[in-house]
């Protein structure tokens, strides 16, 4: 019986990675350098598969980015502002695509499905011209080949490459980005041949849009793409993976009636309703690829109950042809639990990272060849019932707490423009005010602070002194800004979902629990294993000393409850809902202490809502209900002039424009800048919002510094649709990941450009 892995973490155990891109973006090592750390990256991934006894090991998962840009630079789509002129891509174009350069912003980001991963948006237009401008693929094939390993290359599948994708600045949104098939085909069958010359016999496909709601012409892409392709792949093996969720039986019946297809891969653990597709109607002689060990959670794999699903498909599409699978690419989870030397005994037990699915995956598929290890099994069953009766997974309290909030919706008492005026009133802030989203540069010196404090090797009173420093060096900065609603810069804080976990019980926490977000930004997301509440305030001291230290007003920053659950690993035995509404309740304690201790600026970010939107549509509005609700349980018992502000980051808002304006926010805060400004076409359109609103006007996630008339021409196609009243100044996200000196001049810009709109729109009186 046979394993596979759809895909694995690329920053290595300790973000070998992360360190060795940022050393060459800052000239610090060169692209050698870069180069040889990547290689000793893949090479000890696919010798740890092979020694694992993993039969289809994938190659071409390894990006210095991201696997989408890795495409958009196989077919040499490039936009024309980052002046390439033919030939192998480098690391200068490369990195200018998704970074952005001193004279040209970056392309833009968004979220990969519903997922914390961000990819690279491909710009495309009826003028692109396409060709094989990157070698990657076939590289890396004879790379691992040349250690010994015969990999499955894995390419993003063409049809899914051209709707990511959007329309060229300039372009009509109406172009059919379907009808760029035909030009992109060559370069994968130029591809396929270099890879089948190599000596590939398999090559894996990922077409995870055939899970997403799809019209009867964008099937029909898949098919006529692959009828295209067929002879090419006429000698190989091709595997097309999917995951995230079920298949339409439409899209199911278009998958297996692919030409030249021999394989299909689902995610059994989030599509489960795809096993009775299968049961119904699999291919004859074709491999399943069933990905029942789960890619986005660390949770150890029931192995019992996984290898009964198998064997219930074993009986349906024969013993030789089931491969036991991930659900997806273990680019979702932490690398290896054996890094993490101070996580719980009992808690750890109950874990399995990206090493330890590695091995599941082989058990499973050893035990269904009639070789099980039955003293893996029973271990596993019995931290499968440990967990289940843990006392510390319970807190009959809070269980009690979240059952009493059936029955409510948990709105203000009034409406949000009489809070408003209550409000201005009170804050008397001028119009176009400025504020920054929360954090401030992570200074070197600030993270030896942090880190010499949980290490013992500092006393509280020093810390405690040393953030307070930053904290008013942060003051101060804003203040010479001439910025209007301050925040203190966050310097206690490592990450914004771990901060707060790590202050409310029914958590736990790794050291090198390392997940790629996007580049070589990485986070630690927290384990939610138990019920959750808060012991004691989490916030309040850090937001009532940076009061004190001005007299403008300073947001109090907390993140909010369902950021909290979609950037956290969670608890997969109750559902994420119930969860959901525990750490609400935890956040509204949070929310009502700062208003007690005089903060009048209350930032509730909600950057993830959007994020876990589920795929199908037809789960919409089940989630967003719930996802709004515990967003207004939080604040529901503040007074009219407490302002209550949120903030979105990258993802595409425009579907989910009324939920928004649901969550009955004071003053929402949003991506803007790096989208392309589609935010704002929801105005255009006639939606009619009430709220504050701050769509960022510049993007921090590149180096980039606006200048002054580039961020008032933003504002000014801000107040072509919205009301100058309600519209806020502000950067696109935090500033945690910038340097001071791109930071000065960019916010310094920001606060003029609001200045010289301020100035226009009183002389138009």
């Amino acid at each position: 019986m046979a394993s596979h892995i759809v895909g694995y973490p690329r920053m290595g155990p300790k973000r070998e990675l992360k360190f060795a891109l940022e050393s060459f973006w800052d000239k610090k090592s060169s692209a050698e350098d870069l180069q040889k750390v990547a290689a000793g990256l893949r090479s000890s991934i696919w010798k740890q598969m092979a020694d694992a006894g993993i039969k289809y090991i994938p190659s071409n998962t390894f990006s210095y980015y991201d696997q989408v840009l890795d495409a958009t630079a196989m077919l040499g789509a490039v936009p024309p502002r980052y002046g390439w002129n033919g030939g192998e891509i480098g690391f200068d174009t490369y990195f200018s695509m998704a970074r952005g350069n001193a004279s040209v912003p970056a392309m833009e980001m968004t979220k990969w499905f519903d997922t914390n991963y961000h990819f690279i948006v491909p710009e495309l237009g009826p003028d692109v011209k396409f060709s094989y401008a990157s070698h990657k693929a076939v590289d890396e094939y004879k790379e691992a080949k040349a250690l010994g390993v015969n990999t499955v290359p894995i390419l993003i599948g063409p049809v899914s490459y051209l709707l990511l994708s959007k329309p060229a600045k300039g372009v009509e949104k109406t172009f059919s980005l379907l009808s760029l098939l035909p030009k992109i085909l060559p370069i994968y069958k130029e591809v396929i041949s270099e890879l089948k010359a190599a000596g590939a016999s398999w090559i894996q496909f990922d077409e995870p849009t055939l899970v997403l709601d799809l019209e009867a012409h964008q099937l029909q892409a898949f098919s006529a793409a692959y009828a295209d392709l067929e002879s090419t792949l006429s000698g190989l093996n091709i595997l097309i993976e999917t995951y995230f969720a079920d298949l339409t039986s439409d899209a199911y019946k278009t998958l297996v009636e692919l030409k030249g297809v021999t394989a299909y891969g689902f995610d059994l653990v989030r599509g489960t309703k795809t096993i009775d597709l299968i049961k119904s109607n699999f291919p004859k002689d074709k491999f399943l690829f069933a990905g029942v060990v789960d890619g986005r959670n660390i949770w150890a794999n029931g192995l019992t109950s996984s290898l009964s699903t198998l064997q219930a498909l074993e009986a349906v599409v024969g013993k030789e042809n089931l491969v036991v699978s991930t659900s997806c690419s273990l680019l979702h989870t932490a690398v290896d639990l054996v890094n993490e030397t101070k996580l719980d005994d009992e808690i750890k037990s109950w874990l399995a990272f990206a090493a330890q699915k590695v091995v599941e995956v082989n058990a499973l598929a050893k035990a269904l060849a009639g070789q099980k290890d039955e003293a893996f099994f029973a271990s596993n069953a019995a931290t499968q019932a440990s967990r289940k009766s843990s006392p510390r997974v319970t807190n009959e309290a809070v269980q009690k707490a979240a059952a009493a909030l059936k029955g409510s919706d948990h709105r203000r008492a009034t409406n949000v423009s009489a809070r408003l005026d209550a409000q201005q009133r009170k804050l008397n802030l001028p119009i176009l005010p400025t504020t920054t989203i929360g954090s401030f540069p992570q200074t070197l010196e600030l993270r030896r602070v942090r880190r010499e404090f949980k290490a013992n090797k500092i006393s509280e009173d020093d810390y405690i002194k040393a953030i307070k420093e930053e904290i008013k060096k942060v003051v101060d900065l804003q203040e010479e800004l001439d910025i209007d609603v301050l925040v203190h810069g966050e310097p206690e804080r490592n990450d914004m979902v771990e901060y707060f976990g790590e202050q409310l019980s029914g958590f736990a926490f790794t050291v090198n629990g390392w997940v790629q977000s996007y580049g070589s930004r990485c986070v630690k997301p927290p384990i939610i294993y138990g019920d959750v509440s808060r012991p004691k305030p989490m916030t309040v001291f850090w937001s009532s000393t940076a009061q004190s230290m001005t007299k403008r007003p300073m947001k109090g920053m907390l993140t909010g409850p369902v950021t909290i659950l979609n950037w956290s690993f969670v608890r997969n035995d109750q559902p994420r809902f119930e969860t959901c509404y525990q750490i609400a309740l935890a956040i509204k304690d949070e929310v009502e202490d700062l208003e007690k201790a005089g903060i009048n600026v209350i930032q509730i970010d909600e950057a993830a809502l959007r994020e876990g939107l589920p795929l199908r549509k037809s789960e919409h509005a089940f989630y967003l209900k719930w996802a709004v609700h515990s967003f207004r349980i939080t604040n529901v018992g503040v007074k009219d002039t407490t302002q209550i502000h949120t903030h979105m980051c990258y993802s595409n808002f425009n579907d989910i424009i009324h939920s928004i304006i649901d969550m009955d926010a004071d003053v929402i805060t949003i991506e803007n800048s790096r989208s392309d400004e589609k935010l704002l076409s929801v105005f255009r359109e006639g939606v009619k919002y009430g709220a504050g609103i701050g769509p960022g006007v510049y993007d921090i996630h590149s180096p980039r510094i606006p200048s002054t008339e580039e961020i008032a021409d933003r504002i000014n196609k801000m107040l072509a649709v919205l009301e100058s009243n309600i519209l806020w100044v502000n950067p696109d996200c935090g500033l945690k990941t910038r340097k001071y000196a791109e930071v000065k001049p960019a916010l310094n810009n920001m606060v003029a450009a609001a200045k010289l709109l301020r100035t226009q729109l009183a002389s138009a009186k």
